[in-house]
């Protein structure tokens, strides 16, 4: 298949969709740190600009649409609003690539958190706009660790499928393969994924195995519980932590917070992937992205489709 991608970051759900033999052929961020990570581990297709600013005539035809829209303009108080309101500026560009288009699919991630706004009125107001460009939809609330990543993360997965699309060329979601009860192979715990790295003190080659200094103070909230080393590790973070920064999460030795590093192995990027800019924008492209190992699935079924075409 070849893909679009849009609020590409880093490149960790373009990175598995490559994998599995997909090619990347257009994607952009507006970040230049994001986008200097995705030029030098990725390609050199990615173009650093404001999504708004990016006349969507220009851009090439696709068979797959990717990216996570943001949800901003999803307020409450604006249920009833329209795809041209202001505060959708990013979202309407993401559904005008996709009316104007007309991949044969469409792949979408966001938070978990977008399925209970309004007690659901906006994941439908979501379908149904999809719907009318021409979309069916197909949506999955996932917990990564039950695909094989250490990491307890909860993301809305929306596929989109062209109408005329039937049988075969149907998408088939990705089975799980991991449990936390041992029905399956049991979820892998943040030790067994990090618990080869050397502290970050300690001379070592691994590209951005250095931390944040911010200290840890356990209370119960979100990047200030323990970490337990027998458990796949809590969500990796992206949000700042009121004060502009990265809230990392604390190692399980409860001495400091997660590297660069061992946070980008939780999400599943390679050793050899190198992230580039300041500390605190490196730990927020890692907690942006898509973890790889779970892209690359969804990654299997669009070159299975691929085939068929």
């Amino acid at each position: 298949m070849k893909i679009l991608s849009l609020f590409s970051g880093a490149g960790g759900l373009d990175l598995g969709l490559q994998q599995a033999g997909n090619e990347i052929i257009w994607a952009n961020d507006i970040d230049k740190s994001s986008v200097e990570t995705y030029k030098k581990n990725i390609g050199t297709h990615i173009v650093h600009a404001d999504i708004k600013d990016i006349n969507i005539s220009s851009l090439p035809d696709a068979d797959v649409v990717a990216g996570g829209f943001p949800c901003q303009g999803f307020s409450l108080a604006n249920l009833q609003r329209k795809i041209e309101d202001d505060r959708n500026q990013l979202y309407r560009f993401f559904y005008y690539v996709i009316k104007g288009k007309q991949p044969m699919f469409f792949l979408a991630e966001n938070v978990r958190g977008i399925l209970s706004l309004g007690s659901g009125a906006v994941i439908k107001k979501i379908i149904s706009d999809f719907e009318n460009a021409g979309y069916k939809t197909l949506i999955r609330l996932v917990n990564m660790a039950d695909y094989g990543i250490p990491q307890t993360r909860q993301r809305v997965i929306i596929i989109g499928q062209r109408k005329d699309l039937v049988g075969e060329n149907l998408f088939c979601f990705p089975q799980k393969t991991n449990s936390k009860d041992g029905e399956l192979t049991r979820w892998i715990s943040i030790k067994s994924a990090i618990g080869h790295y050397p502290e970050p003190d300690v001379q070592n080659n691994y590209l951005n195995h250095v931390c944040s200094s911010y200290k840890i103070e356990y209370r119960n909230f979100t990047g200030h519980r323990a970490t337990d080393p027998d458990k796949p590790s809590p969500t990796i973070l992206a949000r700042g932590n009121g004060k502009g920064g990265v809230c990392a999460i604390p190692h399980y030795n409860g001495k400091r917070r997660l590297t660069i590093r061992e946070s980008a192995t939780i999400q599943t990027f390679p050793e050899s992937f190198e992230f580039i800019g300041q500390m605190n924008s490196c730990y927020r492209q890692i907690g942006n992205a898509v973890p790889v190992k779970f892209a690359f699935l969804l990654g299997k079924e669009f070159k299975r489709l691929g085939a068929l075409t």
